[in-house]
């Protein structure tokens, strides 16, 4: 949403959501934990009932992609700010579909709309510290919920994710499209064909130049002043507040989800401990002073986010992952994928890769023909369809993926334990950098479960 929720709100009522979520409801049948489904739970609806919390920028774009869809009603949205409210209902006259439901009487009109609507499922792209307490009271209501990405502002807040599921049996989808991007997909047969070998290194980053976005005071599409918060527009609004506070992986999922997949984490898996480390904070001041002067008084503000965090992740089959957070500097921008094995490696920055005794002893290759080779049979299904969705296509297959699991109301492949995984990498690599760059153990959030549970991303041509 675009409009700042109230924080101190926020605050009170997830330390009473998590009083109440603290013993967690281990005696589910294996039936519901596990994170696939039977053949009985694939009976599809005929039109899927969905809300919307959150139409900003994000919001609008999975909204896009789901309008085209003939599977699904918009039914209602929730979002404070009234401009976002008129954006999605001209989207939906566009798409030649009824003007939704609107909730926009403050920032916690969303559960009237959960209260009062009949929903199949409700999607969340609202500002980041909003998504624990949402996704908690739409799994509460029995509604299939998808949550947009975002790292956690605590370890408890993942907990209470996978405390409500375990709880109420609602399926959550956590919606990271980059699992779905062409190349990522096609590496991922490579890596079950045993192409690489077995993984030994694994690297990724949000490598991404955001101080357009941190600072959008509405002259200009994407910033061009260096206001935020009250004074921002957009995501600057609540965004930026997070580099001025906090100090570490703000936004781990893009490079980690990929990077989980290849590795198998959570299916027979997991991640056991991460160490961070942070650079000097020099990239926002510098961008303030030259576009704002010296004398504007978020020049004197002092930013916590180090300009480069660096986060490296142990696994317990022993492979390692590099992980970066790179937003305030200028760069062009790259998730830095590299897969590394016994018999070769890849690397999207440079599109090339080696593969002992198929390509040129240490030279780099191009990946081009590997890639249209190993081509993910997702890819090959619905390319037609993704054509115009955001990302490069990868949010249809997201939203795609996220809709068939909800009509078949199954779990989702990137589920609630993924999302305790990847959100839970933000408030570790904080309490690493705080002691100085000290190791920090992973909870498991599965308590176990990896161990039995096999891969189920990517296995077939639906989602």
């Amino acid at each position: 949403m675009n409009k700042l929720f109230d924080r101190r709100k926020f605050i009170k009522s997830s330390a009473l959501a998590g009083a109440s979520l603290a013993a967690s409801s281990i005696g589910l049948s294996e039936s519901i934990l596990k994170p696939f489904t039977s053949e009985n739970d694939k009976t599809k609806a005929k039109l899927l009932r969905v809300g919307m919390i959150g139409t900003g920028l994000r919001g609008r774009s999975l909204l896009g992609v789901l309008l085209k869809r003939e599977d699904c009603e918009l039914i209602a949205i929730a979002d404070p700010d009234p401009a976002a409210v008129e954006a999605t209902n001209k989207l939906c006259q566009d798409h030649g579909k009824k003007i939704p439901v609107s909730y926009s009487n403050g920032n916690y009109d969303y559960q009237n709309l959960l209260n009062k609507e009949k929903l199949d499922t409700v999607i969340i792209a609202s500002p980041w510290e909003w998504h624990t307490q949402q996704a908690i009271e739409v799994m509460k209501k029995g509604i299939y919920t998808g949550l947009e990405v975002c790292g956690a502002f605590s370890l408890d807040e993942c907990w209470r994710l996978v405390n409500t599921f375990e709880e109420t049996g609602t399926h959550l989808f956590f919606l990271e499209n980059v699992c779905y991007r062409r190349d990522v997909l096609a590496i991922l047969r490579m890596v079950r064909e045993g192409m690489f070998g077995e993984l030994i290194h694994l690297e990724g980053g949000y490598q991404h130049d955001l101080r357009e976005v941190k600072f959008n005071n509405g002259k200009q599409p994407y910033g061009g002043g260096v206001e935020f918060g009250e004074k921002g527009m957009s995501e600057a609004r609540w965004r930026t507040k997070n580099s001025l506070c906090r100090n570490g992986d703000l936004y781990p999922t893009h490079d980690t989800g990929p990077c989980m997949k290849w590795l198998d984490i959570n299916r027979g898996n997991r991640f056991t401990h991460l160490v961070s480390m942070s650079s000097k904070s020099k990239g926002l001041h510098e961008y303030i002073v030259k576009n704002g002067g010296s004398d504007h008084p978020n020049a004197k503000l002092e930013w916590k986010l180090g300009d480069v965090v660096t986060t490296l992740i142990q696994t317990s089959r022993g492979e390692k992952v590099l992980l970066s957070h790179d937003t305030n500097l200028p760069r062009p921008y790259s998730l830095g994928f590299r897969v590394q094995g016994t018999k070769g490696i890849w690397m999207d920055v440079n599109e090339s890769l080696l593969l002992e005794g198929i390509t040129k002893p240490h030279e780099w290759t191009p990946a081009k023909d590997f890639l249209e080779k190993y081509d993910h049979p997702l890819w090959k299904k619905f390319e037609h369809k993704a054509i115009g969705a955001g990302h490069g296509g990868m949010d249809y297959f997201v939203v795609h993926a996220f809709v068939e699991s909800a009509k078949r109301k199954q779990a989702a492949v990137i589920d609630v334990y993924d999302a305790a995984t990847m959100m839970s990498i933000t408030p570790l690599s904080e309490q690493s950098i705080s002691f100085g760059s000290a190791p920090v153990p992973f909870p498991d959030f599965t308590r176990g479960k990896w161990m039995n549970w096999k891969p189920d991303f990517g296995m077939g041509e639906d989602f």
